[in-house]
């Protein structure tokens, strides 16, 4: 610990002061009633104010990388969408299914699920949400069950990657695990919830869905080629987003980070569509996308890593880790699960995102109980997978379910918190059953 730990206003304990602004910015982001980046900011800024830790401490504790991450990925589907090519995607698979409701269901899950593990989650649901909503109201059936079911495809197909889902982002940027680790180690379990969680939508709402001929053919009338606006920008998003994944998959053996890729990709998109235009144009265009990258939830994440560093500088990370071991009695596989398992209900209760970057320091300091940092990896993957599918289990479990309810509540059809609440705690229960299963058979 830091000489300047002692320093606290007033002479006061570090550990109960910094405990303190902890729990009540956590209190306040659960009850939102304040805007979340509010709250973090304050948190953050009492931290320093306070004398729990100092501004250079507090910057260190700011993960780049994540930031670096998020933010390059929003510009460049900022740039993309404006094509239609999500739009477009979206009404082939409706009339491939020939616009039966059930399989646009399937068609929108399954999209929503490959686009989550490739882009992330709550930039897929920011695209497929609005179309969900078209398709169904020209179905003239109710949206709910598409919307449930895509918050699902969503978290379970952002689970597979590193870019998928916010927690996997920083649990790999502070384990400096690659894009290929989450592949490997992820995928093969969310192939498998996946089906299994569709099967239980179906036998919920699937078997009683209908929609009358003529709306059907009304949707079998629409042209998917149509909803491709500009083609040029097409072709350069197509081409970034190629490269940029492919950066993802070699990034270990080119020695970059994945927020360098990605920023990198952003500006080269930036370029691509700006090159032969005016400056004024050039300008406006730049501002255009700058400005629909999600500020609130990347500030958020500002404040919320320098109040977690406080607590973590103040000891308290480590005083819970020993609690977590002495319960566990420091046997491997019993800390596997309570991980798994206390991720998941913890991430339904509060956002997933300031539950792993609380987690993401206990776990590391209990390298020396098991044997070195090597020795982590069933905790690690066990956190990713409780954090992401836990996500699932209410509207605030993950910021792609309350972007999916601030579209439907916007449309008229309000998702109302319990409801949701009383079919998606169960079902994401049975996903953690299995992946419990996959993690002691693969890693224990």
């Amino acid at each position: 610990m830091d000489s300047h730990t002692s320093s606290v206003i007033f002479g006061w304990d570090p550990l109960w002061v910094s405990s303190i602004i902890f729990v009540i910015t956590y209190a306040l982001v659960v009850t939102e009633k304040i805007n979340r980046s509010i709250v973090a900011l304050l948190g953050a800024g009492l931290m320093i104010m306070l004398g729990i830790i100092n501004q250079q401490t507090a910057i260190n504790g700011i993960d780049f990388n994540t930031l670096g991450l998020l933010t390059g990925m929003m510009v460049i589907v900022a740039i993309s969408r404006r094509s239609g090519v999500f739009q477009y995607v979206a009404v082939w698979g409706a009339k491939k299914v020939h616009a039966r409701p059930w399989g646009i269901l399937l068609m929108l899950s399954l999209v929503t699920a490959v686009f989550s593990a490739l882009l992330d989650n709550v930039t897929t649901v920011l695209l497929i949400a609005p179309v969900t909503l078209l398709i169904t109201g020209e179905l003239k059936v109710h949206p709910y069950p598409f919307l449930f079911a895509e918050i699902f495809a969503s978290n379970i197909g952002g689970t597979a990657t590193l870019i998928g889902d916010p927690p996997n982002i920083m649990i790999g940027s502070a384990v400096n695990l690659s894009f290929n680790d989450f592949l490997v180690n992820l995928a093969p379990i969310t192939l498998l919830i996946f089906p299994v969680t569709l099967f239980v939508i179906y036998l919920i709402w699937g078997r009683h869905m209908h929609a009358a001929d003529e709306d059907r053919a009304r949707i079998m009338q629409f042209k998917e080629k149509q909803a491709i606006t500009d083609v040029p920008l097409l072709k350069k998003s197509l081409a970034v987003i190629s490269l940029v994944v492919l950066g993802f998959l070699f990034a270990h053996q080119l020695h970059l980070e994945p927020a360098t890729i990605a920023m990198m990709g952003a500006a080269l998109l930036l370029l691509l569509t700006s090159i032969n235009t005016k400056a004024e144009e050039q300008s406006e265009h730049v501002h255009k996308s700058f400005a629909e990258v999600e500020w609130v939830t990347i500030f958020f994440f500002v404040g919320l890593f320098i109040v977690v560093h406080g607590i973590e500088h103040a000891g308290l990370l480590n005083i819970l880790a020993n609690h977590v071991l002495s319960l566990t009695g420091g046997d491997l596989t019993l800390t596997a699960m309570a991980i798994i398992w206390a991720s998941a209900v913890f991430s339904a209760i509060v956002d997933n995102i300031p539950f792993v970057a609380t987690m993401i320091p206990i776990i590391e300091s209990m390298a020396p109980t098991f044997g070195g940092a090597d020795q982590l990896m069933p905790l690690w993957w066990s956190l990713a997978l409780g954090a992401c599918l836990g996500g699932n289990g209410s509207l605030v479990g993950a910021s792609a379910n309350l972007i999916v309810a601030g579209f439907a509540e916007r449309a008229g059809y309000r998702i109302n918190f319990i409801q949701f609440m009383l079919i998606a705690f169960p079902l994401m229960l049975l996903s953690i059953v299995i992946a419990s299963i996959y993690v002691y058979l693969r890693y224990l």
